[in-house]
């Protein structure tokens, strides 16, 4: 009796735990609910030809009951052709120290502007917070998270 006793809690506790850290794979349309997580990992975990590895999701949140949509793309680049972001214009104005502009002219002249690109991400954890005024952040990831996989490509998620 009391082996028994023992085993039925031992599963009982190993299934709590097991529901409380969720890690795996989220297919196309499935969801997974994390619950009172101090974060949530979500990640790409495959390829498609339309989306590539670009994953989307909806975020539903119980603390202020709203959706948002995360997508994660690493194989996006957020940047300008040749990585330009500006650097390079041509003007039909050739303009000299004194303020002095040549009409026709053509001036390819850098303007010294930064390149501004950054690749897209594999993955974004999203991290409790605690102390808002309002519940509208989506770091108010308290209570009951719904992720849904509202894209073409697999999934990674983890409730931690």
């Amino acid at each position: 009796m009391n082996k028994l006793a023992l085993a039925l809690i031992t599963a009982v506790s190993v299934l709590c735990l097991t529901t409380l850290a969720f890690a795996g794979s989220l297919a196309p349309g499935a969801t997974v609910t994390c619950t009172d997580a101090k974060s949530i990992k979500l990640e790409s975990a495959g390829s498609n030809a339309t989306d590539r590895a670009n994953v989307n999701f909806a975020v539903w949140k119980s603390s202020n009951l709203t959706t948002i949509p995360i997508s994660v793309g690493p194989s996006d680049m957020n940047g300008l052709v040749n990585n330009g972001a500006g650097n390079k214009k041509d003007s039909h104005f050739k303009c000299k120290d004194t303020t002095q502009c040549i009409p026709g002219a053509v001036d390819g002249g850098a303007t010294h502007v930064r390149p501004m690109w950054s690749q897209g991400r594999k993955s974004v954890t999203l991290t409790g917070q605690s102390n808002f005024s309002r519940g509208d952040s989506i770091g108010d990831i308290s209570g009951e998270v719904r992720i849904t996989n509202i894209g073409t490509v697999k999934a990674n998620v983890t409730c931690g």
